[in-house]
């Protein structure tokens, strides 16, 4: 196939992904073109709802659409690391005739914990202590496990959909800031429409509803994927983007208001970066064979905004991080290269 024919090729399959996908999904199209973002740019999301929004469902249809390995993590209190990463365990070995009497040797062995998967559900991960939060950070950023010494890697694709509740803030830790710049994208669900909860009512409980059915297997993923970091990108579009984040960062010439005002800490490299990798594949979603401005503004809340860490005084004011970047956005011309570069 051609470049063009693998574009349709790819776009009908995420087409196709996002339909199979709704037959038990109602409504969230939004998070779930996200969550499909993040899976074929290689990044992990943290969604962040009230209870009973589907996020737990989403996940888990995630998996059967593409018929990948899922596991699920409850995050409590008194989770330990080796809860999910897994633990060297002693094994005796059979029992041989030595002699007169007989013989048992032990041996150890890893047992490989629930972070051994393809898709690791990580829910309400604010209840864990950040000890066992930090477990996550080898697995995420690495994709490999290290125990006693020995470094296990994990099978691709690998995916950490972590989840957490915006309201109930008691007996939680907040996620360091480390890791939560490891979250290629934080998705916010919002509640649904009446029709849409109508369609819920009616699907949970007026019968029994069907098994979902494959769409890609893990070779149509890896083929997605290389194609998502092919598509091209002017150098002017990149420029943007790495704009976007240095306009997040007090301090700078080019902060917005609102980030000098409210802002301690604007976004890392890896803003930029998720901005390009995100802003390719939602080109290639809609069949594109280019990234342009608009998909880097499309992408920008869903990348950064996990990225701004607020002052006291945004946080006194109630200021959100969607607020700032949406002033970023609109204080940030798509032009200015020659700006950038420093020149007059």
């Amino acid at each position: 196939m051609d470049v063009r024919e693998q574009a349709a090729w790819a776009s009908g399959a995420v087409r196709a992904l996002r339909e199979e996908i709704g037959r038990t999904i109602v409504g969230h199209e939004e998070v779930v073109h996200d969550v499909l973002v993040c899976l074929f740019c290689g990044g992990h999301a943290l969604l962040e709802g009230v209870p009973g929004l589907g996020k737990t469902t989403l996940i888990k249809c995630l998996g059967q659409v593409l018929d990948l390995v899922t596991s699920r993590i409850q995050f409590t209190p008194d989770l330990m690391p080796a809860d999910i990463i897994g633990t060297n365990v002693l094994v005796p070995e059979e029992t041989q005739a030595a002699g007169a009497g007989a013989e048992t040797r032990r041996f150890v062995r890893f047992q490989k914990g629930p972070v051994f998967a393809n898709i690791v559900l990580a829910d309400e991960i604010n209840r864990a202590t950040p000890k066992t939060q930090s477990a996550l950070l080898e697995a995420m950023q690495e994709q490999t496990v290290t125990v006693g010494g020995t470094t296990y890697p994990l099978d691709p694709p690998f995916i950490v959909l972590a989840t957490q509740n915006p309201i109930e803030m008691e007996g939680t830790y907040p996620l360091p800031e480390a890791q939560l710049d490891r979250f290629f994208f934080k998705l916010a669900l919002g509640y649904p429409s009446a029709e849409e909860i109508s369609s819920i009512i009616d699907r949970t409980t007026a019968g029994q509803q069907g098994p979902l059915s494959r769409i890609l297997d893990g070779e149509g993923i890896r083929r997605i994927k290389g194609l998502v970091r092919e598509v091209p990108l002017a150098a002017h579009v990149r420029e943007f983007a790495i704009r976007l984040a240095l306009a997040t960062r007090p301090g700078t010439d080019a902060a917005a208001d609102l980030v000098s005002r409210f802002v301690r800490y604007g976004a890392s490299p890896r803003g930029p970066q998720s901005l390009v990798l995100a802003a390719k594949a939602n080109a290639l979603f809609d069949g594109r064979l280019n990234a342009g401005f608009d998909d880097v503004r499309a992408m920008a809340r869903q990348a950064l905004r996990h990225r701004v860490l607020l002052n006291f005084e945004g946080e006194a004011e109630g200021i959100t991080a969607e607020q700032v970047i949406d002033d970023v956005l609109s204080h940030t011309p798509a032009t200015g290269a020659a700006a950038f570069r420093g020149e007059d």
